[in-house]
């Protein structure tokens, strides 16, 4: 069983969701046969890639950063696809934080580098800004862990800097 975790940008321009998915598909499809993906399920690049293992025929294994992250956190115009690829998952694992915040994206970032033997990044290469639990973070954490990171950006990809 191969288990791959991913992070990426949530803010990928409408153009952009049709790239990264097909990069996602060929970055992933090596690993069919026995794959698992570890997503937190945000809008964007984690939900792009936990469709792609579901479409592979893998297992996914979905990580809530908070109790109230659902409700608070998860927009209209992703509930939708957040509820099914949380019902589609073999595994969620709801942390114990009350609210979404911070230190939770940062605790579901670190739980998803314990399960995972490598990560995918879809990461336009920006560096980290400060702030904690952002996919240059949590890429930069993964290589300083020993992880394998692959980076994913495909040609013509951009993100909605005003999303």
């Amino acid at each position: 069983m191969t288990t791959i975790g991913v992070t990426g940008h949530m803010d990928l321009t409408e153009g952009s969701i049709h790239l990264v998915r097909e990069a996602l598909r060929q970055a992933l499809k090596a690993h069919a046969d026995d794959l698992t993906g570890i997503s937190c399920i945000a809008k964007g690049a984690d939900s792009l890639f936990a469709e792609v293992v579901l479409e592979l025929g893998g297992r996914l294994v979905a990580v809530i950063p908070s109790q109230d992250y659902r409700q608070t956190k998860v927009k209209p115009d992703h509930a939708e696809t957040f509820d099914r690829l949380t019902a589609a998952a073999g595994e969620v694992i709801v942390l114990p934080h009350a609210t979404a915040n911070r230190s939770a994206y940062e605790d579901a970032n670190r739980t998803l580098l314990q399960r995972a033997e490598r990560l995918v990044a879809v990461w336009d290469g920006t560096p980290p800004t400060g702030k904690g639990g952002g996919t240059a973070d949590t890429a930069l954490e993964a290589q300083a862990a020993g992880l394998l990171v692959d980076v994913v950006w495909p040609e013509g990809a951009a993100r909605d800097r005003a999303s």
